[in-house]
This record gives C-alpha cells, structure tokens and sequence, in this order.
C-alpha cells in the first residue's frame, strides 16, 4: 500500500480574520485552482462559509482533459485556526487535507498536509512519481501565486 504526504507552507500579509474569510469560502476554491484542472463547483448551493459535515462536489479534468466527480466532505472546522477535508467519491483511495493557520510576525503562516493514496497498487505508485507528485506541486504553486497577489505574501519554505 502506497501511502504519501504533500507539505506546503506560505506565510501571507494579512490578519487571520481575513485570511479565515477568504479559504474558508468553497466559493474560492475556483480561483486558487489553474484553469487547466477545469475546476467546477456542481453543488447546487454553496453557503458562504463551509461547516463540519458540508458535502461539496466538483468535476475537475486532472489528467488529460478527462473529467472526473470529486465529492469532498468538510469533516473538521475550528474558525480562524483549521479545515479539514477528505475525498468521499474521487480519483483517490484516500485523500485526506489538513488546512492550518497560525498567527506569526504580524501575518498568517498557513500550512497543508495532504495525506494521499493513489488508486490502483502498483500503478497508483507509479502515476505517483510519474505526474501527481509534480500535479500537486503545479497546483500549490499557482495557489501560491494568486495568494502572493493578494495578500502581497513571501514564501516561508
């Protein structure tokens, strides 16, 4: 069984109230994802802040152009500290993000952990180091550029 883990740290120039307003939105997921995942929300009704048991589902194209259902379910929410979600219905056999914020040198240091299994065994283990290690880095990195724009942020690690 393959199992991995996705780290990503960026610290952003902004109180915690407003960083908290904008990622705990499911209405901004669309723009901190690049255009080319053709990221849908499908969720006939979205509230503007998520909560604990909140079903949200998308089509997203991850790899060639191909679309696929992704159901992700809010399991844990502590306001202006941590979200989770994991993958219910997806490309997956275990998604499992960790969203954290954290008050630091007059801004915020937000941090993910993405704990992860490709489907497929042997398979999963190879599209692993053949392109979605590299996916989630492309996707993380054009999240960073867009909260960089907007929170005018420095990257921590």
């Amino acid at each position: 069984m393959a199992f991995y883990q996705f780290k990503r740290e960026q610290f952003l120039n902004a109180s915690i109230e407003e960083v908290w307003d904008f990622v705990s939105s499911p209405k901004n997921l669309k723009e901190i994802t690049p255009d080319t995942m053709g990221f849908d929300i499908t969720s006939e009704t979205l509230p503007d802040k998520m909560y604990e048991g909140m079903i949200i589902s998308y089509k997203v194209k991850p790899l060639l152009g191909i679309p696929t259902t992704w159901v992700t379910e809010i399991t844990h929410v502590q306001d202006l500290h941590y979200f989770v979600d994991e993958q219910r219905i997806g490309p997956y056999k275990m998604w499992h993000h960790e969203h954290f914020l954290e008050e630091k040198d007059g801004g915020v240091v937000m941090k993910d952990i993405i704990s992860y299994q490709p489907p497929f065994g042997f398979l999963g283990r190879i599209a692993n180091t053949l392109v979605i290690k590299s996916k989630l880095s492309s996707i993380f990195n054009y999240r960073f550029k867009v909260l960089e724009q907007k929170y005018n942020s420095i990257k921590v690690q």
